[in-house]
């Protein structure tokens, strides 16, 4: 009966280890996860030129705001809640799909 159970909770562990989804695994198979996302610190997007041409496109003034220095390890949802409204639900719809094109 011990023997049965060990076997039981050997065979289980890998079987429940292959369940959990590693956090880089895309959730639908066979899309690639976007290389920028809206919680992406605003401070990686700038540093890459692509990206960096984005947000001056889509949220003019961002990277050159004087509280950027306060703001720059935040991602884009966590600054809109701070920006009094002026970071709109459709700027940040228009920066998501911006961003989704860069690969």
């Amino acid at each position: 009966m011990k023997l049965a159970a060990l076997a039981l909770a050997v065979l289980a562990t890998p079987a429940f280890a292959q369940t959990a989804a590693p956090a880089t695994t895309p959730a639908t198979p066979g899309v690639a996860a976007a290389k920028y996302t809206l919680r992406t610190p605003i401070e990686t997007m700038a540093a890459d030129p692509a990206a960096k041409a984005v947000l001056n496109a889509d949220i003019p003034g961002l990277l050159v705001h004087p509280m950027y220095d306060s703001f720059k390890s935040m991602g884009l949802l966590d600054l809109q809640g701070m920006s009094e409204g002026k970071l709109t639900d459709a700027m940040l719809a228009k920066t998501r799909t911006d961003l989704a094109a860069i690969k």
